[in-house]
């Protein structure tokens, strides 16, 4: 494999992948040629296999949402709280948690944005694949048309997370005039990085997931390889969030066709290493994405349950009883009070945050819902609990009409996706509807912060390290 690369002074960082090894490259006006060492032979399609199974590449999701998201409440005064603000190396959980303006201000010692750069190696890696494999010297045309369709499903994920985390909600009258992230879909700096419209990022995305369907496997051995199932999920998300519901709708049902496994929360006693699945192997996971931040259940960076979320649960509920545990757990020299999340570290592995099986019921759920079909809603609602909510309890839920239909899904989809990344885009999307608006408040230090639903702080801001790399990209007010 040999790429060429010229960088024009735009200073976008490259990631290139051969043989499990990552190349950065920054600045200088030249060309570049990269060749695969050692026993794989240059050119070959093999090489750009392995650059595709690179899971910590194309895992990498935003870590962000979740300290943003109402799911967490760190009480004011906390040994958690005087934890994270002992060291500016929580410097970024604390802003997020106080929905500060810059997240990663020039001066913290951890000013880069990692969720930026992770997502865009990512996409870095994706490019390179998309374009060099058409010219590999063997492969079949099936193989070239997997390997290529596998990577623009990754593309296409790293581009609708990259719009849920630093461009506004999507809303259709507005997404041609605001501003999404830059759009990059070829392996070269030899381009501007100026901000595309919304509506260009997730036709890019939609494009992406359209042209690679065809090609894909219907299943893949590891949940971390895409496949026709892991394509119609990620459809099915993107116009979730494009408010496009009977889109969605149908999309979960072809996702749902290939794979509707779920795992019967109600027959395990105890959540560990040998009777939950790892996340490569989990039947309901369609597609694994990881955050960057990785195992969480750690102090001082547990997440501690909000009171709100808290009160969704009771003791049927196996979401609670197997992957929450009191702050005893989290620590035994600081008083944590109060549950926290703790999946990650019975598997020593990050929490899954791409589609899976759950999220296409509860937006079939969803879709009933706004259709004002309750009853059909709430049989997919239902079919998830079954799962989830040991026998005997409340597990079927009624609901009177769309409207009470619509918050039970709100309510489950917050039970199932906990500190999953889904909150926070479902927070940002709800924000202008009456039936879910509402101002939130946190204390921190002793500082009260307030987010309202016209808040600029339901976008991130760009880190001014990248803007002062590429001064073309527009920041967020």
């Amino acid at each position: 494999m040999k790429i060429a690369i010229k960088n024009s002074g735009l200073k976008l960082v490259i990631a290139l992948a051969a043989t499990g090894m990552g190349f950065t490259m920054t600045g200088c006006e030249k060309y570049v040629d990269i060749k695969t060492q050692g026993q794989l032979t240059p050119g070959t399609i093999e090489n750009y296999r392995y650059v595709l199974n690179n899971t910590a590449t194309f895992e990498a999701s935003p870590a962000l949402s979740d300290m943003a998201a109402d799911d967490l409440e760190l009480i004011d005064g906390s040994a958690q709280q005087k934890s994270l603000s002992s060291s500016d190396f929580y410097g970024y959980y604390s802003r997020s948690y106080q929905w500060a303006d810059d997240i990663y201000p020039i001066g913290n010692q951890n000013y880069k944005d990692d969720n930026w750069s992770r997502l865009y190696n990512a996409i870095a890696y994706a490019n390179t694949v998309i374009a060099e494999v058409p010219l590999v010297s063997d492969g079949s045309a099936s193989e070239i048309a997997q390997l290529i369709a596998e990577a623009k499903i990754h593309r296409a994920s790293a581009y609708l997370m990259l719009a849920n985390t630093y461009a506004v909600p999507y809303v259709q009258s507005t997404a041609n005039n605001a501003l999404g992230v830059p759009l990059i879909l070829q392996p070269t700096t030899e381009q501007s990085l100026e901000r595309g419209t919304l509506q260009q990022v997730y036709d890019a995305v939609l494009a992406d997931i359209e042209a690679a369907l065809p090609a894909l496997p219907s299943q893949q051995q590891f949940t971390t390889l895409p496949s026709k199932a892991s394509a119609y999920g990620l459809l099915a998300r993107t116009y979730l969030y494009m408010n496009r519901y009977a889109d969605a709708a149908k999309a979960a049902d072809q996702a749902l066709a290939l794979n509707d496994k779920l795992v019967d929360l109600t027959k395990i006693t105890e959540a560990t290493m040998a009777n939950y699945p790892l996340r490569i192997y989990n039947p309901e996971i369609l597609l694994s994405k990881v955050p960057i931040n990785g195992i969480t259940a750690y102090s001082p960076t547990a997440f501690r349950l909000s009171k709100e979320l808290l009160s969704l649960f009771d003791g049927s509920d196996q979401r609670y009883n197997l992957f929450t545990v009191p702050g005893s757990k989290i620590s035994a020299w600081e008083v944590y009070d109060g549950r926290y999340y703790y999946l990650d570290f019975i598997k020593s592995e990050g929490r899954n945050v791409g589609p899976s099986v759950p999220e296409m019921l509860l937006i079939k759920a969803e879709a009933a819902a706004r259709d004002n079909q309750p009853a059909n809603a709430m049989t997919f609602v239902n079919r998830l609990r079954a799962s989830r909510i040991l026998p005997g309890s409340t597990v079927n839920l009624s609901a009177t009409d769309g409207d009470d239909a619509l918050v039970k899904v709100m309510q489950e989809r917050r039970r199932e996706f906990m500190f999953r990344m889904l909150r926070w885009w479902d927070m940002r999307r709800l924000k202008d509807d009456t039936r879910f608006q509402k101002t939130y408040t946190r204390t921190f230090g002793g500082i009260t912060f307030t987010l309202a639903p016209n808040s600029n702080r339901y976008v991130f801001r760009i880190a001014q390290y990248e803007i002062n790399l590429s001064p073309e990209i527009v920041q967020n007010p």
